[in-house]
């Protein structure tokens, strides 16, 4: 997705822009997607870095109310940090960007979408369940390659 788009409700979904770091990263940490090991300035970067990668963003009156960063392996897609903030929330921002994210993907002839939930949030699980999207049987197994700082 390259242009912004109008969505319902007056707001609009358009790509992560120069000067959005800051609005961002507040939104991720009112909507409690912060943790210590990662550094959100970094995947931020990383994000913007690649041509597989991108962050979308909702914003509402030119204030971002919304974001989700997306991209691809070569073989699927996966999202993060779909958040909403939480004084829009209820007003269908999350399911657009969901949307917003899954046209981005299928753009890139990605065939599914995948996303990780902590098995403790079961109301982000609801959520995800009600756009369509199912627990898959799989172990997720992690290595840390470099060192998180605390």
């Amino acid at each position: 997705m390259t242009t912004s788009a109008r969505e319902p409700g007056g707001w609009t979904i358009r790509p992560f822009a120069e000067g959005d770091q800051d609005a961002v990263v507040a939104l991720w940490s009112a909507c409690g997607l912060l943790v210590p090991w990662n550094d959100p300035a970094a995947d931020i970067a990383l994000a913007l870095s690649k041509p597989s990668s991108t962050i979308l963003v909702g914003t509402e009156n030119g204030r971002l109310v919304s974001s989700v960063m997306v991209g691809h392996d070569g073989h699927r897609g996966w999202f993060y940090y779909l958040a909403v903030d939480p004084a829009c929330r209820g007003r269908g921002y999350g399911a657009a960007m969901v949307a917003a994210a899954e046209r981005w993907l299928a753009d890139a002839d990605m065939p599914k979408a995948q996303l990780l939930v902590r098995e403790t949030n079961r109301r982000v699980m609801a959520f995800y369940e009600r756009l369509g999207y199912a627990a898959s049987p799989v172990t997720m197994m992690q290595k840390w390659l470099k060192t998180p700082s605390p």
